[in-house]
């Protein structure tokens, strides 16, 4: 069984390229301060990864 990795939006992605704004709508987020818990995998680990500008892990 595996973690869980909370994830939340703390900067705008408006002025962002579409692939950041698609990787923000992916992991599920659509307000500013929202968080989501999602599993603790690569795969999100790495969505995480791709914009470290917009997003923040929060422990």
């Amino acid at each position: 069984m595996e973690g869980k990795i909370r994830i939340k939006l703390f900067r705008s992605p408006i002025c962002t390229p579409d692939k950041h704004k698609r990787v923000v709508k992916g992991l599920g987020l659509r307000k500013l301060n929202q968080i989501v818990e999602r599993p603790d995998t690569p795969v999100f680990r790495g969505m995480v990864k791709k914009v470290p500008h917009l997003l923040m892990v929060v422990e």
